[in-house]
């Protein structure tokens, strides 16, 4: 069950964290953070980080001992 929560969990930071970046660079429009540098940055450092947790989820989803 925590191999599930960390894998949703992981695709939310990661999804969120794409679209800071894309508001960061100017790409997507309409907000405060839209053009800023520094959101630029988070957002792949976040996405980063949900990528890890998906792949922590699945490592724990395949392990043999569960």
């Amino acid at each position: 069950m925590t191999s599930w929560i960390l894998i949703v969990v992981g695709v939310l930071l990661a999804l969120v964290g794409g679209l800071w970046a894309l508001q960061g660079l100017g790409v997507v429009g309409g907000s405060v953070m839209s053009g800023d540098t520094t959101w630029a940055v988070i957002g792949p450092v976040v996405l980063l980080v949900g990528v890890a947790v998906v792949v922590i989820g699945l490592r724990l989803r395949r392990s043999p001992s569960r």
